[in-house]
């Protein structure tokens, strides 16, 4: 009888295991959790900067074309071929890169971060916006009375992040917008999967002394606002850790809490108990 009790209570334990294992309410699954209603939150600014080996498009406009031919590389036709379908926003400003056809005027700045500018020369552009490059120039040309109000337009040309991981959408990304969220992006990419970890998202971004590593928080939103990467840079690299969960489904035999193995042997042990019962007491 007292191991018709101690089977009995066995089932019980594996049972209640079995349960609460089951039902377990995920955490940190909810972005922004710190977010009171109608709180207003400033996130640091920041933006696209010119970096060396930045591809840039800059055209001057004067009243006079003949005048304008002479501070405008000559544009050439560029394709850019992707086999990737497009994925993009309504606002087209994030996309994965698709087969194109467009003209350029293209200067590729050096590694010093320069560019070398009809009739001006040497320009050093690392460090400023496309704006204010652009008002550089603009200020340049006037103040040598080699143009009389101009209009100058600076682009950025091919730049990208890369987003992985526990991704819906992984992949490389255009950008063609000033400033780029990691919220925006990890939209743009089709969001995290169940699986990603949301409090522990990484971003990788090549500076001048090397690579250097952000940790973001996407459930505390006013500590992710205030991150240096809360706006991303071209070439930065997104990557979002699997939790436990997935981690422990990743193991050689698979055979954890979370797995489908695991309850598989938990219900065939229940079984072979309650037979083993079913003996004891017909005995």
């Amino acid at each position: 009888m007292n191991i018709t009790k101690i089977l009995k209570a066995s089932v019980l334990f594996l049972t209640s295991v079995l349960i609460f294992g089951s039902c377990g309410t995920p955490k940190n699954v909810s972005y922004f959790q710190d977010i009171a209603t109608e709180e207003i939150v400033i996130p640091s600014t920041g933006g696209i900067i010119i970096r060396p080996n930045d591809k840039l498009s800059i055209t001057v406009k004067t009243m006079e074309p003949s005048l304008s031919a002479l501070f405008n590389l000559p544009v050439v036709t560029e394709r850019f071929v992707d086999n990737m379908a497009v994925n993009s926003t309504a606002s087209g400003n994030i996309k994965n890169n698709t087969a194109t056809s467009s003209a350029l005027s293209k200067y590729t700045v050096s590694p010093q971060g320069t560019i070398d500018f009809p009739v001006l020369g040497e320009i050093k552009v690392a460090g400023m916006n496309r704006f204010e490059l652009a008002g550089f120039i603009k200020g340049e040309l006037m103040g040598r009375n080699l143009a009389k109000d101009p209009v100058v337009t600076v682009e950025f040309i091919n730049m990208g992040i890369s987003i992985l991981g526990e991704i819906k959408n992984p992949g490389l990304y255009d950008i063609n917008q000033d400033q780029v969220s990691i919220i925006e992006a990890i939209s743009m990419a089709g969001d995290l999967t169940m699986t990603g970890k949301r409090d522990n998202v990484s971003v990788l971004r090549e500076t001048p002394e090397g690579v250097k590593t952000y940790r973001l928080d996407l459930t505390n939103f006013k500590e992710l606002s205030q991150s240096p990467a809360y706006y991303l840079q071209q070439g930065d690299i997104v990557y979002i850790e699997p939790n436990d969960m997935k981690k422990r489904e990743s193991t050689t035999n698979g055979n954890n809490v979370y797995s489908t193995s695991f309850w598989i042997s938990v219900a065939s042990l229940l079984t072979s108990i309650t037979t083993t019962i079913g003996v004891f007491v017909l005995r």
